[in-house]
C-alpha cells in the first residue's frame, strides 16, 4: 500500500480523543512508509493527521478546491498540494492517488466522502478498502443503521465487504493492508 486517503473533520470535535487518534494515525502512516492523501487544510483533525505524518517524516499530499483555498486555510508545509476546481474533482483525484480510504470522525463532508468511496467500490469503479476509525464508538450508530438497511433490503451485505471498522489506528491500517 503506497498511499491512504484520510477523510476527517475540519474541526477537532468535542473530545480530545479525536485529535489524539488523528495524530496516532498520521504517525502510523508515516512509520509504515504509507503516504497520506487528505483535504489540504490547516484546521481541525485534518491538520492533526497531516502534522503528525509530516513530523514523522511521511509524505503528505493535500487536495483542495480553489474556493476553499481562498479561505486561507491551506496547510503550507505539505509534500505536495493539488488545487482542483470542485469537490467532485477533489474526490476523483483523491481516489486516483490512494490505495485505501479511512474516515476519522467528522461531519457531513466526511460522510459524503467515505460513502462515495464505498459506493464506487459497490459499482466496481475501484476495489480499494474503506475504513472507519471508530474513535470512542463514533461510528457505532452509523454501523447499526447500515445493518438496518441490509435487513430492510436496501443494501446487500456483500457491498459492505470493503468497509473495515476498528478503533485502533495501527490495527485498522494493518487490516486495510491485508484486504
Amino acid at each position: 500500500m503506497k498511499r491512504v486517503c484520510v477523510f476527517c473533520g475540519s474541526n477537532d470535535g468535542a473530545r480530545p480523543k479525536y485529535a489524539a487518534a488523528a495524530k496516532e494515525l498520521g504517525t502510523a502512516l508515516a512509520e509504515s512508509s504509507v503516504g497520506l492523501v487528505y483535504g489540504g487544510t490547516n484546521v481541525g483533525l485534518m491538520c492533526r493527521v497531516a502534522d503528525a505524518a509530516l513530523d514523522s517524516g511521511g509524505e503528505v499530499i493535500g487536495v483542495i478546491p480553489e474556493v476553499i483555498a481562498e479561505k486561507r486555510i491551506v496547510h503550507n508545509g505539505l509534500s505536495e498540494l493539488r488545487l482542483v476546481a470542485s469537490m467532485d474533482e477533489r474526490k476523483a483525484l483523491m481516489e486516483k492517488l490512494s490505495d485505501a480510504f479511512i474516515a476519522l470522525p467528522g461531519g457531513l463532508g466526511t460522510m459524503d466522502e467515505i460513502f462515495e468511496m464505498i459506493t464506487w467500490a459497490q459499482l466496481g469503479f475501484h476495489r480499494k478498502p474503506c475504513g472507519l476509525l471508530n474513535v470512542r464508538g463514533y461510528y457505532d450508530k452509523m454501523m447499526a443503521f447500515l445493518d438496518h438497511a441490509v435487513t430492510e433490503g436496501f443494501i446487500k451485505r456483500v457491498h459492505l465487504a470493503p468497509l473495515i471498522v476498528d478503533e485502533r489506528p495501527v490495527v485498522l491500517l494493518r487490516k486495510l493492508c491485508d484486504y
